[in-house]
C-alpha cells in the first residue's frame, strides 16, 4: 500500500475554475489561492436551495488512539455519491497546526479518499487559522493597552476573562504572567493560552451567518468585568471594526478538491472536545446551495461533535439533517470491549460483541433527535469476514442500515455501496425534524444535567465553587438562554480518558463555565480537560521533513 503522501503526488490536479464549474459556481465569483484553491463568497449562498438540498451528518463511537476514520468516510462517501451520479458536496473542517506537529498528523482524509493539496490544507491554507490567532491576540493587545492607558483615569478591571490563543501545542503556556518589566510595560495580570481551535473567535467565525453578524457578535465579546463590577466588551473597546477587518478573507469559505477531482469546501476548525467542533454554517449552506446532497462531519464521538452539531449549530442555522452516519471500526469495538490496544488487530468476535454497547449508546443518543441512523464499519486488513458479519448482524437486530466502506483503498469505488445506501434511506426513510435535547429557556444548569444524563449517562452532576460563581453572572448578565458546550474527553461517556464502552454511575463534575457572549454560547469545562493540549513525548513534528521540495510527515 502506498503512504498518503505518495497517492497525494501521483494525483494531477485539476484547476480549481474546473471544479467549481462541475456544480455551477461561478467561476469569475471564486477569490483563487493559486491554481487549487479559492475562496467562495457567502454572498452565493442561496437559502432557498439550502431548504431543498439534503444535509447528512458523519460522525462517529467513541473515538481511540487507533483511529476511526471519519475524515475518510466523509472524502469516501462525496467520491462514491459521484460514482453513482449524485450531485454532493463535501464541507470539512480546517486542520490544526497542534495535532499536525503533535499527536496523529494532519486531517485531510487518507488513502484514496483525501481532499487536496494536502500539504497546503494541512499547514497555513488560506491563513484562516493565521487570521483567527490575529484577531484574538489583537483583542488581547487593545485589552491591555486600554486598561495602561486609561489607569490615570481611575480605570481597572476587577477581573479579564478573556485569555490569548496560539495554534502549537504548548503547556507551558497555559497559564502565564503578563507585564513583568517597568511601569512602561505594562500591568501586571495573570493570563494564559488557549488552542486557536478553543477561540471564541473561532466560534464566531463558524456561527456567523454574514459579515454583518460577525461585526455584531465580536461586539459582544465578553472581555472582563470593571472595578464597578459591569461589563466590559469589545464594543466598549470600539475596535469592532477593525477585527472584522483582521478577518474580512477569512470569513469566505474555502474550495478545494477531492482525489477524484470532486468539490470540497473547508472552513473553520473548532475541536469538539474543547469547543462547538463543527465547520461554519456559511461552508455547509454554500454545500448545500450547491449540492444536492451536503455532507459534512461533527469532532469526535457523537456524544460530543453530534451533540454541539445539533444543540448548537442547527439550532442556530435552522438546519436539520437528514441522515447521520455513524463510523466505526472493529478494532474500536475491540478496545471498548475490553480488549488492550496492543491486541485490537488480532480477531476476537468477543471483544467486538461487548463492545457494541459502545456503539448502541451512541445509536439511542442519535436518535433522540430524531435521526436515522446508518453504520458505516471503515475497513481494516486485518478484520475478518466473520468480525464484519457479526457487526452487520447486530446493526440488523437494531434496525439500523450497515455498510463497510474500503475507500482508503479503494476510493470512490469502495464507498458506492455507502452512497447507495444513503441515497435509499433518505429516500424511503429520512430523520424526522431536528428534535433538540433541551429549551432555550432551560436553566444553565438544566441543559448541563440533561446532556450529562441523557447523553453521557451519567448518574450526577457537580458544580465546582468557580463554576457556580460564574453561573450566577450568567443569570446576572442576561447569558442563561445560550446553548451549552460542555469540555470534555473525548475518548469516554465520562470525564475519564480511560473509561471505554460504556460506563455507568460516574459523575461528571464542571470546575468552571466560559462565557461566549460574541458566540452566544457557554461553554462547561468538566473534569481535567485543558483547552491547551501539551506535546507527546515523540511528537509528529520529528517525522515532518521537506524531502526534493516535498514535505513529508503530515499524513
Amino acid at each position: 500500500m502506498k503512504t498518503d503522501f505518495e497517492i497525494a503526488h501521483e494525483t494531477k490536479l485539476e484547476p480549481i475554475g474546473t471544479i467549481a464549474s462541475k456544480v455551477g459556481i461561478p467561476e469569475d465569483a471564486l477569490d483563487p489561492y493559486g491554481k487549487h484553491i479559492a475562496k467562495i463568497p457567502y454572498s452565493l449562498i442561496d437559502n432557498e436551495r439550502v431548504k431543498r438540498s439534503n444535509l447528512i451528518l458523519v460522525t462517529a463511537i467513541s473515538p481511540t488512539k487507533a483511529g476511526i476514520g471519519k475524515t475518510t468516510v466523509s472524502v469516501g462517501l462525496a467520491l462514491g455519491m459521484h460514482r453513482i451520479g449524485k450531485n454532493a458536496m463535501l464541507a470539512l473542517r480546517e486542520p490544526s497546526l497542534g495535532p499536525c506537529f503533535g499527536m496523529k498528523g494532519g486531517a485531510a482524509g487518507g488513502g484514496y479518499a483525501q481532499v487536496l493539496p494536502m500539504e497546503k490544507i494541512n499547514l497555513h491554507f488560506t491563513g484562516d487559522f493565521h487570521a483567527i490567532t490575529s484577531a484574538h491576540n489583537m483583542i488581547s493587545a487593545l485589552l491591555d493597552n486600554y486598561i495602561y492607558q486609561h489607569q490615570q483615569d481611575g480605570f481597572g478591571m476587577r477581573e479579564i476573562l478573556w485569555r490569548r490563543v496560539l495554534d502549537v501545542n504548548d503547556r507551558n503556556l497555559r497559564s502565564i504572567v503578563t507585564g513583568l518589566g517597568s511601569r512602561t510595560d505594562g500591568i501586571v495580570s495573570e493570563s494564559g493560552f488557549d488552542i486557536t481551535p478553543a477561540s471564541e473567535i473561532m466560534a464566531i467565525l463558524c456561527l456567523a451567518t454574514d459579515e454583518e453578524d460577525l461585526h455584531r457578535r465580536i461586539e459582544n465579546i465578553l472581555l472582563g468585568i470593571t472595578l464597578e463590577g459591569k461589563p466590559f466588551t469589545v464594543k466598549d473597546l470600539g475596535v469592532a471594526g477593525a477585527i472584522v477587518a483582521l478577518l474580512h478573507d477569512a470569513i469566505h469559505p474555502n474550495f478545494v478538491q477531492t482525489i477524484e477531482h470532486t468539490p470540497a469546501l473547508i472552513h473553520g476548525g473548532p475541536f469538539a472536545n474543547i469547543a462547538h467542533g463543527c465547520n461554519s454554517i456559511m461552508a455547509t449552506k454554500m454545500g448545500l446551495t450547491f449540492g444536492d446532497y451536503c455532507i459534512t462531519e461533527a469532532g469526535f464521538g457523537a456524544d460530543l461533535g453530534a451533540e454541539k452539531f445539533f444543540d448548537i449549530k442547527c439550532r442556530k442555522a435552522g438546519l436539520s439533517p437528514k441522515l447521520t452516519i455513524l463510523v466505526a471500526t472493529a478494532q474500536a469495538l475491540k478496545m471498548h470491549g475490553g480488549i488492550d490496544v496492543k491486541e485490537i488487530s488480532k480477531p476476537n468476535t468477543e471483544g467486538i460483541e461487548k463492545g457494541f454497547a459502545n456503539m448502541d449508546k451512541h445509536i439511542e443518543n442519535l436518535r433522540k433527535f430524531g435521526q436515522t441512523v446508518v453504520v458505516c464499519l471503515n475497513r481494516f486488513a486485518t478484520d475478518t469476514d466473520e468480525e464484519l458479519e457479526l457487526v452487520r448482524k447486530h446493526c440488523d437486530k437494531l434496525g439500523v442500515g450497515f455498510t463497510i466502506n474500503t475507500a482508503f483503498l479503494d476510493g470512490g469505488k469502495g464507498a458506492e455501496n455507502l452512497a447507495r445506501l444513503v441515497v435509499d434511506t433518505i429516500d424511503k426513510s429520512p430523520s424526522a425534524p431536528l428534535k433538540m435535547l433541551y429549551n432555550d429557556n432551560d436553566s444553565i444548569e438544566n441543559k448541563v444535567e440533561t446532556i450529562a444524563k441523557t447523553i453521557y449517562g451519567a448518574a450526577n452532576v457537580r458544580l465546582r465553587p468557580a463554576a457556580k460563581k460564574q453561573l450566577e453572572r450568567i443569570k446576572e448578565l442576561g447569558y442563561a438562554h445560550f446553548p451549552v458546550c460542555i469540555a470534555k474527553t473525548q475518548y469516554s461517556f465520562s470525564e475519564d480518558a480511560t473509561a471505554y464502552g460504556v460506563p455507568t454511575g460516574f459523575d461528571i463534575t464542571i470546575r468552571d463555565f466560559v462565557i461566549n457572549a460574541g458566540a452566544e454560547m457557554i461553554v462547561a469545562i468538566a473534569g481535567t480537560i485543558m483547552r491547551m493540549p501539551g506535546l507527546p513525548k515523540s511528537p509528529q513534528a520529528e517525522r515532518i521533513e521537506v524531502v526534493n521540495g516535498l514535505i513529508e510527515g503530515l499524513s
